[in-house]
């Protein structure tokens, strides 16, 4: 169904619509590309077209572009659901995002079987999806199953009234609480990575050293306030320290050890986008990563220290005056 706004501001039309529907410039750009705007009653193509406050601007969202279906053979923990959302606990190497490059079944895919309609706005069926997280990590992810769900979820992570704090066991200790605020960017000598690379986009990570094992690694949580790909490893390698499992930016682990990486979207905070109400939802770990926090940390300071509440105090209470910039 058609959806009218009244411009709020003078400039280019992708810029305009993108503020004030809270998507993605890129996604407002294909959809005025397709023909799904019109300005004053006219279709516009053009994304650099320039309006004036006051206009009306109506857009359609396309219909979801049916993706070959891809036989489904396992499942996925379900945390929330209602009719606006749904969280699930990711597990480890599944693929979020459909792309010409995979060829396994993605959550997309299991999604798609279970019949969940998923919100598209310019026909990609990926669009459901509110924040990412890559085929390693594991973890609390939120599909917006319609599309006033999905702006609503998309502005909060604008605002950062949504968030995600994220577990990780590190090759070395911290030293103390630490914000990392480097400009992230594409690693130079490496396309497979990412880098802290002068002139790239604002990142900002704050860590929190929840222990220590007798080995000399860490556990950690960790909070963003942007949404850079591979932020954490990339901020943590600033530190010279790395995620337990990380092949690509840490060390190699010995074959049969640590089938893969320690990295966990632990805590999910949001406002759900028709109720209004604040969610918190946990995520628990996966039983390879927790049976080894069991087997290598304190008991006792898994019990108290991984917790919600525990977890929200850290970040309010410690003192983030080290920062590296």
């Amino acid at each position: 169904m058609p959806q009218s706004i009244l411009c709020a501001a003078s400039g280019r039309l992708d810029k305009i619509l993108a503020e004030q529907v809270h998507q993605s410039r890129s996604q407002i750009e294909k959809l005025i590309r397709a023909g799904g705007v019109d300005v004053a009653g006219e279709t516009v193509i053009k994304p650099s077209h320039k309006v004036a406050p006051g206009l009306p601007i109506t857009y359609r969202f396309a219909a979801a572009t049916k993706r070959p279906e891809m036989p489904v053979d396992f499942d996925v923990d379900i945390l929330y659901e209602d009719d606006d959302i749904l969280v699930v606990n990711k597990p480890p190497g599944l693929v979020v995002h459909p792309a010409p490059s995979v060829t396994e079944p993605t959550l997309v895919d299991w999604l798609v079987q279970r019949g969940i309609s998923l919100s598209t706005l310019s026909g990609e069926e990926r669009h459901g999806i509110v924040h990412r997280i890559d085929k390693p990590t594991t973890g609390a992810l939120v599909v917006a199953k319609n599309n006033a769900a999905h702006r609503a979820l998309s502005a909060q992570l604008q605002d950062k009234s949504m968030g995600r704090y994220y577990l990780a066991v590190i090759d070395a200790p911290l030293k103390g609480s630490i914000e990392v605020d480097l400009p992230i960017a594409r690693n130079p000598k490496n396309r497979l990575k990412m880098g802290v690379v002068e002139g790239g986009r604002a990142a900002r990570t704050r860590l929190v050293q929840l222990g220590t094992s007798p080995k000399g690694t860490a556990v950690v949580a960790a909070k963003l306030f942007t949404g850079r790909t591979h932020q954490i490893r990339v901020h943590l390698g600033a530190l010279n320290r790395h995620i337990i499992g990380d092949d690509l930016y840490g060390l190699k682990t010995k074959e049969g050890k640590i089938a893969r990486m320690y990295l966990h979207a632990y805590l999910l905070y949001l406002v759900h986008p028709t109720r209004g109400e604040r969610l918190e939802i946990v995520a628990p770990l996966f039983g390879d990563m927790m049976g080894h926090l069991e087997h290598n940390f304190d008991q006792e300071m898994l019990h108290d220290s991984i917790t919600p509440e525990a977890i929200r105090r850290r970040f309010v209470d410690d003192d983030f005056l080290k920062r590296v910039r």
